[in-house]
């Protein structure tokens, strides 16, 4: 299916953060950082071959806490089942999952289930996706100002049809926890276990979701980091707000989370945006920007950019992505110490924590900026090895 190359403001955008100007292209994935990473030779080079080396047999373990043959060898475990979806499709180009849609495993029933009622069938959704693992779950509208221009055929990294079937209406948006004591280890190989971990989860969770639908006789395409930029997408479906770090900050699990989706003609209610604070929040906190090692995080109000590795015509906070995955492979793994440092990285299933949160979002935000000034320190991950 193919999809105007160009789209102003919409109506819904203002609840959702979104500020798009005149200058609005839709993204082409070739661009993407990673990507760029293996075609860009001003980003390539022997460090970023090495990283991408290291999340296979090639890792090489090093002196310093959270960097041993163990700490490499639980991040590229936690990685084996979104690897192995990924993996399946390079003879032809497609990395499912990052630079292709996933395939249909099962075939759209040729029965239909009929939906009489759209509210009552997305709250089934919901349901089953919390059912497969799915920590949350929002429904938005199929906006296609998100879908990428073009996706990427792997073999030689050009530009391909980026086509999805016809009549997707709905765009079902999944929410992952990541470990909260990993992530308090960034930056670290061991840390990188929290966020494969979740790749693998939601290639399951999103693959099962998907299965279900076109067992109920609708189209639907499980989609990781492929096809759209998941962000905007989980703005929309109400799941949470952007933030300076770049995160969608969720009032359930902070900015602790990945995300995945589901492109589907299943008819389905669609959740409005949640303004809930973030923003204004965000406007007086730079903590992620004050940690960041290479200071690749803006201060400042959102802009635009014309960074070749960022959505053009989009006014938001935009890091130099050049710089951040510069970092990640001189580590030789990622790196989230923006979300480590993040006020909104919390157990908000602790009372003390939600009424945090409520002093966060309200006028008083600076006595909450205030009340953060000494969390979100590193903790060592030789002490996450001891712990029970």
């Amino acid at each position: 299916m193919s999809y105007p190359s160009n789209h102003p403001q919409r109506a819904d955008d203002a609840a959702a953060g979104i500020d798009v100007t005149d200058e609005f292209e839709r993204f082409n994935q070739r661009n993407d950082i990673f990507t760029r990473a293996f075609w860009d030779e001003r980003i390539r080079n022997k460090q970023t071959d090495a990283f991408f080396a290291s999340y296979r047999m090639e890792a090489t373990p090093r002196r310093g806490d959270g960097f041993t043959q163990r700490d490499f060898a639980l991040r590229n475990a936690s990685w084996l089942i979104s690897d192995l979806i990924s993996e399946r499709g390079g003879e032809i180009g497609k990395r499912e999952g990052f630079q292709a849609p996933i395939d249909n495993d099962t075939p759209v029933a040729l029965t239909q289930q009929p939906v009489d009622d759209p509210t009552a069938m997305a709250k089934e959704i919901k349901r089953i996706a919390k059912f497969f693992g799915a920590d949350l779950c929002g429904i938005t509208d199929m906006d296609d100002r998100w879908l990428y221009a073009t996706r990427v055929d792997t073999r030689d990294f050009s530009d391909a049809p980026n086509d999805l079937p016809v009549g997707m209406t709905s765009v079902i948006v999944l929410g992952h926890q990541m470990d909260e004591d990993l992530v308090a280890t960034y930056p670290s190989a061991l840390a990188g276990a929290a966020t494969g971990r979740e790749y693998s989860h939601e290639a399951s969770i999103v693959m099962q979701l998907a299965a279900y639908i076109r067992n109920l006789g609708y189209e639907a395409t499980a989609s990781m980091n492929d096809t759209g930029l998941v962000i905007p997408y989980a703005i929309k479906a109400g799941l949470g707000e952007y933030a300076r770090n770049q995160m969608v900050i969720t009032p359930e699990y902070g900015p602790r989370l990945r995300f995945s989706k589901i492109f589907t003609s299943l008819p389905l209610a669609h959740d409005p945006p949640r303004p809930l604070g973030v923003r204004a929040f965000c406007s007086i906190c730079t903590k992620c920007s004050d940690a960041c090692p290479v200071k690749a995080l803006p201060y400042g109000p959102p802009e635009t950019t014309e960074d070749p590795s960022a959505i053009k015509g989009v006014r938001k906070w935009t890091s130099d992505a050049a710089k951040c995955f510069g970092f990640w492979a001189k580590l030789s793994s990622d790196c989230a110490i923006c979300m480590r440092v993040c006020p909104f990285n919390r157990d908000f299933t602790r009372w003390r924590h939600r009424l945090w949160l409520k002093l966060a979002f309200s006028p008083f935000r600076k006595v909450a900026l205030w009340l953060d000034r000494n969390r979100g320190k590193r903790t060592k991950p030789a002490d996450w090895w001891q712990s029970s």
